[in-house]
């Protein structure tokens, strides 16, 4: 009896080891991706049943096509909740394969060793589609962690009604061009404005958060300041970045920017220029193509507005937000590997690459297809040669982001000088950067 009770353990046991062997077998062969919400549809929200995971159901529904044992599945993450919804996932190791995002906000996870490189399916003619400006934004060290699908430039706009209002018509570039002003153009331009009409803000600047912050982080740079060192520290308390933070408080003292900067967010001055009652705004890709449509819909009053670089003493800045995909290393090889070859997939598919035309294209061979309907598209491939890496896929950036809005406020409302505030900053961040360096796994 003894016996038997022991062939049957032992059997139970068997079956349940190739019970455990047969459900690991299935996990290996399922993935799970992930998203933040970026346009709706597949290729335009005009499609019946358009939502935001349309475009990767898509991806995922063709890609199971090809391989009838693979499984993917998709899930919508709400962008106020990806950090705390990615905290807890790291803490049970239960991280998504996939997550198709702006690639600066996920560089943490690969500085955590949490994110595999994808060098190995990123194919030689996808490189050369691409532009080098494009390739910096995505990669760490010699490493490429993000594969590039499509971007998101950032930029100035501004009204070019009111421009010819107050005589300044030297500044205003084409329809389809970006305008590109120095320091002293823009402070004239805003001048000039604020004598033409006293009713309107001459610029929209805010600092009440952290959203929209990359823009001012551009106007940081405005004296040639570089922001990060060749080491990775920051170090725009130099005199330069304190230069461009004086010059800041100069428009607030001067009434050249909208009151109270300190308690306004970009939806504010976003609101504020659509309305007409700022001149020069913040802007990006999506932002202005929004407003545009906006105007043609009837929603908002329809004015001319064009497009500007943040100013630069010597060279304007730009940038853009790249949006892309991270494969994470933490669910098995198999997995892993499952989850390369599909973000490989959707992101070299002749068909599906289009769907980027819903932001702008990373790729030109995408975007000289669509230039009709991409009109600005030879304007944003001209201004690469401005653009910065604005994050410097740092370690630490979250934390940098949210330290440096409260030494702006304090600088607006007279608080601290412009010295002060910087040094804080960059005392501040250099700590987490320097810390999260010493423990990064992308480097080397």
């Amino acid at each position: 009896m003894k016996k038997l009770s022991l062939v049957l353990l032992a059997g139970l046991t068997l079956l349940g080891l190739a019970g455990c062997g047969k459900a690991d077998a299935k996990a290996q062969n399922e993935i799970d991706v992930w998203l933040t919400p970026q346009w709706k549809g597949t290729y335009s929200a005009d499609e019946k049943g358009a939502d935001y995971d349309s475009f990767l159901k898509t991806a995922a529904k063709m890609y199971e096509k090809e391989h009838p044992d693979a499984k993917i599945n998709v899930q919508v993450i709400p962008g106020d909740e990806r950090d705390s919804k990615m905290s807890v996932a790291t803490q049970t190791n239960t991280l998504p394969d996939v997550f198709f995002d702006s690639t600066f906000v996920l560089s943490a996870y690969a500085h955590q060793g949490l994110l595999d490189p994808l060098d190995d399916v990123i194919d030689s003619s996808s490189k050369d589609d691409i532009s080098e400006q494009i390739w910096d934004n995505v990669s760490i060290g010699d490493k490429t962690y993000f594969y590039p699908f499509a971007q998101n430039p950032g930029t100035l706009a501004y009204n070019a009604n009111m421009f010819k209002a107050a005589g300044l018509e030297e500044y205003i570039a084409g329809e389809h061009e970006i305008a590109t002003w120095s320091v002293d153009d823009f402070y004239q331009i805003l001048t000039k404005l604020k004598a033409a009409n006293d009713k309107v803000a001459p610029l929209g600047f805010f600092c009440k958060n952290n959203q929209g912050d990359t823009w001012n982080m551009m106007y940081l740079r405005m004296f040639g300041n570089q922001f990060f060192n060749e080491a990775g520290d920051l170090i725009v308390n130099e005199k330069s970045g304190v230069k461009a933070l004086d010059f800041l408080e100069k428009l607030k003292d001067e009434k050249l920017m909208a009151a109270g900067p300190e308690s306004l967010v970009s939806n504010d001055v976003n609101a504020m220029f659509q309305n007409q009652q700022v001149a020069v705004s913040f802007s990006n890709a999506m932002l202005f193509n929004g407003m545009l449509s906006s105007m043609d819909a009837g929603t908002v009053a329809p004015f001319d507005a064009r497009l500007a670089n943040v100013p630069g003493e010597e060279v304007p800045t730009s940038f853009t937000y790249v949006l892309g995909s991270g494969v994470f290393n933490t669910n098995g090889d198999k997995r892993k590997e499952l989850a390369k070859d599909f973000v490989k997939f959707y992101s070299e598919n002749e068909e599906l690459i289009q769907a980027s035309t819903n932001f702008l294209p990373v790729r030109t061979t995408v975007a000289d297809a669509h230039k009709a309907t991409l009109p600005f598209w030879d304007a944003y491939l001209a201004n690469n040669q401005y653009v910065v890496n604005f994050s410097n896929n740092t370690p630490g950036y979250a934390e940098m982001r949210n330290a440096l809005y409260p030494e702006l406020q304090a600088v607006m409302t007279g608080e601290k000088t412009s010295q002060e505030a910087l040094d804080n900053f960059v005392k501040t961040s250099n700590k987490v950067i320097e810390k999260g360096l010493r423990r990064s796994k992308a480097i080397e």
